[in-house]
C-alpha cells in the first residue's frame, strides 16, 4: 500500500526540498526550503543547508555568530500562516472548526468555493486523503494560481484528489452526490440553490463569513430555501497562557474575531423542515429589517 500524498515529507531525516522552520532563542520563526550548497543567513550569522540535510528533525544548528536555532518541519498551521498570499487565509483555528463540525472524513466528496490562498484547501485535502474528492472553485485566476502553488508546495506536487476550477460556483457547479460544501465567499446565499441540488441528503453545508450582516442574511436565506435543517452559527477565539514558574496568567494578546461559521444539513427531497418553536425576539422583523423575511410572514 503506497503512502498517502505528502506523508513522506512529514517524517524521517531532513531531505533536499523539505520545508524547515527554525526557532530562535526568542521564539521567532524562520521558514525556508532546503537546497544543497546553499546558506541560511540571519542578522545573527549564517550556516550551510548541508548541515541539516540528512539530520533528524528536532536538531539544533548554530550560526557563525554562535546563536542556536531549533530545526523542525513546520506544522500545517505554521505553513498556512507563512505562505505567500493572494487573499486572506482561513486561520487554523477556523480550519480546525470546519474539519470538526463539517465532519470532514477520509474519502469525502467536498466542494469548496472561495479558494483564496489555498489554506483551507490544504486542510481539507489532508483530511479527505487520496481517495476523497475536493473540487475547489475560485473566481479570480490570480488567486487560483497562488493557491495552487501553495498547495503543491506543501504536498510536494499535485494532489490526486484535488480539482481547481476558475469561475463562479453557481455558474460552473457540475458535481453531484456531494457530501460536504464549504462556502468562503462574500455572498454565500447566492449559491444555496446550486449547492442544495448537489448535496446528498444529510450532507453538510458550512459557510465562513466575516460580518454579522453576512451571517444574518445567510442564515435567513437557508431558512427560506426550505431544504436544510435549522442552521447553527458561532465564532471561535483563542487565548494563550504564559507559564513561567509561579507566574501563570493569560497572554495580553489573543486571536480574536476572524470570521463566523455556520452549518446546516441537507434534508431529504420533499421534506419540509420542522416548525421552529422559538419565538422571534421583539422587533427582530421590524420596519428597518430588509432581509429575506422582511414581510415578517415566513419566520416560524
Amino acid at each position: 500500500m503506497s503512502e498517502p500524498t505528502g506523508a513522506a515529507r512529514r517524517r524521517g531525516p531532513f531531505k533536499v526540498g523539505d520545508q524547515v522552520q527554525l526557532t530562535d532563542p526568542k521564539g521567532r520563526h524562520y521558514t525556508f526550503t532546503l537546497e544543497a550548497g546553499k546558506n541560511f543567513h540571519t542578522h545573527k550569522g549564517s550556516f550551510p543547508h548541508d548541515e541539516l540535510i540528512g539530520a533528524p528533525e528536532g536538531s539544533v544548528v548554530r550560526t557563525t555568530g554562535n546563536v542556536a536555532y531549533l530545526a523542525l518541519r513546520p506544522l500545517l498551521p505554521d505553513y498556512v500562516l507563512s505562505m505567500p498570499r493572494g487573499a486572506a487565509v482561513v486561520y487554523p483555528k477556523d480550519a480546525g472548526q470546519i474539519l470538526a463540525f463539517a465532519d470532514i472524513f477520509p474519502g469525502a466528496r467536498v466542494v469548496e468555493a472561495g479558494v483564496g490562498s489555498g489554506s483551507l484547501s490544504s486542510f481539507l485535502l489532508r483530511a479527505i486523503g487520496d481517495q476523497g474528492m475536493l473540487h475547489s472553485y475560485e473566481r479570480r485566476a490570480d488567486f487560483a494560481e497562488i493557491a495552487q502553488a501553495n498547495v503543491e508546495r506543501y504536498f510536494g506536487g499535485p494532489h490526486p484528489a484535488w480539482q481547481l476550477t476558475v469561475g463562479d460556483l453557481q455558474d460552473n457547479l457540475s458535481d453531484a452526490d456531494v457530501d460536504r460544501v464549504i462556502l468562503d465567499m462574500l455572498a454565500p446565499w447566492e449559491c444555496l440553490e446550486a449547492v442544495s441540488k448537489a448535496l446528498v441528503p444529510g450532507g453538510i453545508l458550512c459557510c465562513y463569513v466575516a460580518t454579522t450582516t453576512q451571517l444574518a442574511r445567510t442564515v435567513e436565506s437557508i431558512r427560506e430555501i426550505g431544504c436544510f435543517n435549522e442552521p447553527t452559527s458561532w465564532e471561535t477565539m483563542i487565548r494563550n497562557w504564559h507559564i513561567e514558574g509561579l507566574a501563570v496568567r493569560p497572554d495580553h494578546r489573543m486571536i480574536g474575531h476572524t470570521g463566523f461559521l455556520l452549518t446546516a444539513r441537507r434534508l431529504a427531497d420533499g421534506v419540509e423542515p420542522p416548525m421552529r418553536r422559538r419565538r422571534p425576539a421583539k422587533g427582530a422583523y421590524g420596519e428597518d429589517y430588509e432581509g429575506p423575511n422582511a414581510d415578517g410572514g415566513t419566520a416560524r
